[in-house]
C-alpha cells in the first residue's frame, strides 16, 4: 500500500474514531459509537500493517495472530462487574508499548540536525516517562480494583516530597540526555524509566478506593498521551491523532469525575481520601452518627413496593460485586408492569469507572429511557414514594450536604433522603469506601435490608413471582 492510500486510509480512521467518541456520549448511541471504533481500528491496522514501511509481514501476523486470540478470549470471558480490572489493565499495555516503542526508537535513531535531533529526543523521553507512570499506575489500579493489594491508600512519609524528588530527578537526567544523545544516552533514559515506573506505581498506591473512577479516567489520559508521544516518535500521524483523541477526552471526564466528588484534580493526585476497606471507622472530622437502624425483611421490602406508586433504583458498587443486576432488572420489569413509574438513578462516581453503572444496567436489559443522572433526577425525590438504595453508601450520604466537617462535605449526592420510604440494602452497618459512617442509615423514614444484594433480589424476584 502506497503512502497516498495509507494516509487517506489514516484520514477516514481518524474520523472515525471521532464519531465513535460522538456516539459513546450517550447511551442510546453508544452501540454505534463502538461500531465506528471497532471499524476505525480495522482500517488502521490494515493501513499500519500493509505500509510499504513493513518488510517482514510474516513476522508481523505471527505477532498480532496470538495478540487477537488473546483480546478474544479475555472479551468473551470477561464479566461486566470486571470491566474497570479490564479497562485498568488494557492501559498498562499502552504504557508498556510506549516505553518499549521510546527506548527501541533511540537505539534505532540515526543522524538528525541539532535542532530536528534535540526535539526527537525530547519526543522519545518524553514518550518513556508517560508511558512508564502509565504502566505500574496502571497495574496498581488493576490490583486495587481485583483485590490483589487493599484499596487502603500508601501514605508513606514525605510522601509529596518523594514525588517531587523523583520527577525533579528525571527532569534533571532529561537535559543529560538530550546533551547526551548517543554518547551515553541509554543510561540516563533506563535510570529515568526506572524513576518513572517507581512514581507510577507510589502514586496510585497513595490514592485511595474512593477516588478509583478518577483513577480510571486519569490513567485513560495517560495512556493517550502516551500514545500521542508514540506516534511521534514513529511518524505516524493517526496514532497522534488517536492518542490526543484519548488523552484529552480522558481528562475532560477526570474533571468531570472531580466535579462530581467536589474535589479538585490535584486532590486526587497527592492520594490519600478513602480507607477502601467495608466497615472501616469513620474518617477523622466526621461527625459521629448515633441513632438506631430500623431492620426490614423480603416481606416488608414487598409491602413497601406494592403500596408504592413511584420507585427509584439507586445502584451502588455493592450490586457490581454482588451481580445483582440482572435480577434486579427483572424486579424492576415486574413493578413497571403493575403500572408502577420505576426509575434508576445515577451518581457519576458510582462503581470504580466512568459508567460503570450504565454499562452493568445495559447488560440487564434495562430500558435507556428508565437510567437518569443525577441532575436529572435529583428533584424528584420529594414526589417519590420509595427509593431503593442498592449497595451504595457514600453517594447517598446526607453530611456532603449537612456537615461541614465530614471529608465528603460539599460532594453532590443523591438526595434519597427526601422520598417518602427508603430502603437501604448493605451487608453491613460498616462505612463506605471515603470511611465516614452514613446519617441516612438512622433517619426515621429509613429502613436497612441487610445481606448480599444478589441473594436478597433473587429473594425479592421469588416473592414477586410466586
Amino acid at each position: 500500500m502506497g503512502p497516498g492510500l495509507v494516509n487517506i486510509t489514516f484520514l477516514a480512521a481518524g474520523m472515525l474514531f471521532i464519531l465513535s467518541l460522538g456516539g459513546l456520549a450517550r447511551q442510546e448511541s453508544a452501540r454505534r459509537g463502538n461500531i465506528f471504533g471497532i471499524v476505525g481500528m480495522v482500517l488502521a491496522l490494515a493501513a499500519a500493517t500493509l505500509s510499504e514501511k513493513f518488510d517482514n509481514h510474516l513476522l508481523l501476523f505471527a505477532m498480532m495472530a496470538p495478540a487477537a486470540a488473546l483480546g478474544l478470549v479475555v472479551a468473551a470471558r470477561v464479566k461486566m462487574e470486571a470491566m474497570p480490572q479490564l479497562v485498568a489493565i488494557l492501559h498498562s499495555f499502552v504504557g508498556l508499548a510506549a516505553v518499549l516503542v521510546g527506548i527501541s526508537g533511540f537505539i534505532a535513531t540515526t543522524h538528525f540536525h541539532e535542532v530536528e535531533g534535540a526535539i526527537h529526543l525530547i519526543e522519545i523521553y518524553a514518550g518513556v516517562f508517560i508511558g512508564a507512570i502509565t504502566l505500574t499506575g496502571s497495574i496498581i489500579a488493576f490490583a486495587k480494583l481485583q483485590g490483589l493489594i487493599g484499596g487502603k491508600p500508601l501514605l508513606l512519609p514525605a510522601r509529596h516530597f518523594i514525588n517531587l524528588a523523583l520527577v525533579l530527578a528525571s527532569i534533571g537526567l532529561g537535559v543529560y540526555f538530550v546533551q547526551a544523545q548517543h554518547d551515553g544516552g541509554l543510561v540516563p533514559l533506563l535510570i529515568m524509566t526506572g524513576i518513572a515506573l517507581i512514581l507510577g506505581a507510589h502514586s496510585v498506591m497513595a490514592i485511595g478506593g474512593a477516588d478509583m473512577p478518577v483513577v480510571v479516567s486519569m490513567l485513560n489520559s495517560y495512556s493517550g498521551w502516551a500514545a500521542a508521544a508514540a506516534g511521534f516518535m514513529l511518524s505516524n500521524d493517526l496514532l497522534i491523532i488517536t492518542g490526543a483523541l484519548v488523552g484529552s477526552s480522558g481528562a475532560i471526564l477526570s474533571y468531570i469525575m472531580c466535579r462530581g466528588m467536589n474535589r479538585s484534580f490535584v486532590s486526587v493526585i497527592m492520594g490519600g481520601f478513602g480507607t477502601g476497606d467495608g466497615g472501616a471507622a469513620p474518617a477523622a472530622g466526621a461527625a459521629v452518627v448515633a441513632g438506631e437502624a430500623k431492620t426490614i425483611d423480603v416481606s416488608d421490602v414487598v409491602n413497601f413496593l406494592n403500596e408504592a406508586k413511584r420507585i427509584v433504583i439507586v445502584p451502588g458498587y455493592g450490586m457490581a460485586v454482588a451481580k445483582a443486576q440482572h435480577p434486579l432488572s427483572e424486579v424492576e420489569r415486574i413493578l413497571s408492569g403493575k403500572g408502577k413509574k420505576v426509575r434508576f438513578a445515577i451518581h457519576p462516581v458510582a462503581g470504580r469507572l466512568p459508567g460503570h453503572m450504565n454499562v452493568l444496567l445495559a447488560e440487564a436489559k434495562v430500558s435507556y429511557e428508565k437510567v437518569l443522572e443525577m441532575e436529572e433526577i435529583n428533584e424528584d425525590f420529594p414526589e417519590t414514594d420509595v427509593v431503593l438504595v442498592i449497595g451504595a453508601n457514600d453517594i447517598v450520604n446526607p453530611s456532603a450536604e449537612d456537615d461541614p466537617s465530614s471529608p465528603i462535605a460539599g460532594m453532590p449526592v443523591l438526595q434519597v433522603w427526601k422520598a417518602t420510604t427508603v430502603i437501604v440494602m448493605k451487608r453491613s452497618m460498616g462505612a463506605g469506601y471515603a470511611g465516614i459512617d452514613n446519617p441516612l442509615f438512622y433517619k426515621p423514614n429509613t429502613r436497612m435490608w441487610l445481606g448480599d444484594a444478589k441473594k436478597n433480589i433473587d429473594a425479592l424476584l421469588a416473592k414477586f413471582q410466586g
